[in-house]
């Protein structure tokens, strides 16, 4: 495994499966749409509006329903909600204090034409939220910055990328929560641990969770 990937075509219109007896794979045409009907269904399942589904697991362009009481009613559901795809996001924010010093840092910027300084600037000016998490425990997907500063992964992934990366690839931003492979593009570091698993949750970060980026001194 060479670290995180990231999601494949887009795809065409929304489709729902039957995973098993107790489970519902919504298709998706991409992240956006994921993380709204994510929000929809979680207000709702909060709100008791429908049955019991145990569990949420938003990914790149699908989201998994386990765990579902009456799956021909939820599939119904699925089918017919049409929930805004620009939610007013409610997770909890968590602050991510970043030295910016990454390998990679000189080559974004130059990508975005722009200096050192003013690309941190621009990664932390962003409000960021966890579209999904994957590839690792406590690898989050984090969207937030503006399209135009989408980069590509490194044509070369590095053997061993240090736990508290902090790294772009595509449109999204991660933290490594590990010592792992990886081919991200690494702009800085931070202290934080974003996986214990003596914490409850043992995840900093979850779908829906709002994260801001600071720049701190080495």
């Amino acid at each position: 495994m060479t670290g995180p990937h990231l999601p494949g075509p887009r795809t065409a219109a929304r489709t729902v499966r039957r995973v098993g007896d107790r489970a519902l794979l919504v298709e998706l045409p991409g992240t956006a749409e994921v993380a709204a009907l994510y929000d929809w269904l979680s207000e709702r399942r909060e709100a008791g509006a429908f049955g019991a589904v145990e569990e949420l697991i938003p990914a790149a362009r699908t989201l998994l329903l386990d765990g579902v009481a009456d799956v021909d009613a939820v599939a119904a559901l699925l089918r017919t909600a049409r929930p805004a795809t620009a939610g007013v996001v409610r997770g909890p924010l968590v602050e991510v204090p970043t030295v910016y010093d990454g390998a990679d840092l000189a080559g974004i910027a130059a990508l975005w034409g722009v200096s050192e300084e003013a690309a941190v600037r621009i990664h932390t000016e962003a409000e960021y939220v966890v579209a999904f998490c994957g590839f690792a425990p406590g690898f989050g997907y984090l969207t937030g910055l503006p399209a135009r500063y989408e980069v590509p992964r490194r044509a070369t992934p590095r053997s061993s990328v240090p736990a508290g990366s902090v790294a772009l690839a595509g449109p999204y931003t991660g933290v490594y929560p590990h010592p792992s492979p990886g081919g991200w593009q690494l702009i800085g570091r931070t202290a934080l641990a974003l996986w214990d698993a003596d914490r409850e949750p043992p995840a900093l970060l979850a779908p829906g969770t709002r994260v801001r980026f600071t720049a701190e001194r080495a």
